[in-house]
């Protein structure tokens, strides 16, 4: 007979056994089998919870950007200033619990698969709005709507892009660097804006 309450206990296991694997990877390349291993469940169990791989990379991706979301509504709760909504969203998506190798490497194979899985194109469209939206929270009381907005989608290509980069490289996360770029190219844009 199951134990109630283990499900939930258990599927956040698979979630964090597959950004464990993803992240010692570096890729999708791993199997049900050697996540549920990880996860302490049975291969037979995981398949239960999730079905296919797919549907298990798809949960794991809800949950991290569950995770960015509420990070980052925590951290717009506390900013006063435009400014500070601008920093504090690009303070969150370098922070030490998103921007570690492993989480890195799930995005790197998020990116990846979207462009093969629609549900997981859905989903990344849901992620660059959110950006996009989080930034303009910020920077329309800076700059003018349609230059806040190429501002925004600029920062977020930088965010993106500095993700990318770091899961190509070997070596540990830089986020004092990335963040440093992001915010020298914002200081640039912002301080454009003041001269005029």
């Amino acid at each position: 007979m199951p134990k109630v309450g283990m499900e939930p206990l258990r599927r956040k296991a698979l979630i964090n056994a597959t950004i464990s694997a993803i992240g010692e990877r570096g890729s999708l390349d791993v199997t049900m089998s050697e996540i549920a291993g990880r996860a302490g469940v049975s291969s037979a169990l995981a398949h239960h919870y999730f079905g296919a791989k797919d549907e298990l990379l798809l949960a794991t991706m809800r949950h991290i950007l569950a995770e960015l979301t509420a990070d980052t509504l925590r951290a717009l709760g506390s900013a006063g200033t435009p400014r500070e909504r601008v920093w504090a969203v690009v303070a969150v998506n370098f922070s030490d619990i998103q921007f570690q190798p492993q989480t890195i490497a799930s995005w790197l194979a998020f990116y990846v698969e979207a462009q093969k899985s629609s549900a997981l194109r859905r989903l990344l469209r849901v992620y660059a709005r959110r950006l996009h939206s989080n930034l303009m929270s910020g920077l329309t009381g800076i700059l003018p709507r349609a230059e806040a907005d190429r501002v925004a989608e600029a920062t977020a290509a930088m965010i993106d892009g500095l993700y990318i980069r770091r899961a190509l490289k070997d070596g540990l996360p830089d986020a004092v660097t990335a963040v440093a770029l992001v915010e020298d190219y914002l200081e640039t844009k912002l301080g454009e804006r003041r001269k005029q």
